[in-house]
């Protein structure tokens, strides 16, 4: 999982060629408990850094998924319109949110690497 970035708001980022998926650790989806809604955000539409794009809520409690950086949601998974599930399933893999293009990739390296998200996560419990 090196080729993953983390945000403190537990989104974890992978750049494949020029698109960046988005989706949550698993750190989080434990804490959220089970989903039973996600409302994706629109495609083919830009987004600045820090506005929520996406709605979560579970058995515990609601929250959102904020644009990481400024940029365009270029697809989602609309998997998980019917099977929001599928985030508590496999969180890191099948249970991505939507993917983003930005105009630079280099703002991922303003993000944590896996061993500087370990380390935040173990502070927080």
């Amino acid at each position: 999982m090196s080729n993953l970035k983390f945000t403190s708001e537990h989104e974890w980022l992978r750049l494949d060629g020029n698109l960046i998926t988005v989706g949550i650790t698993d750190y989080a989806q434990g804490h959220l408990g089970d989903l039973v809604y996600i409302q994706l955000p629109d495609t083919d539409t830009s987004y600045a850094g820090g506005t929520e794009v996406a709605v979560i809520e579970s058995v515990k409690t609601a929250g959102g998924i904020a644009m990481p950086f400024d940029g365009k949601v270029v697809e989602v998974n609309a998997a998980l319109n019917d099977e929001p599930g599928v985030v508590n399933e496999d969180p890191m893999g099948a249970g991505w949110f939507f993917k983003m293009t930005v105009a630079d990739t280099a703002l991922l390296n303003s993000l944590m690497d896996e061993a500087a998200y370990q380390a935040y996560i173990a502070t927080l419990d």
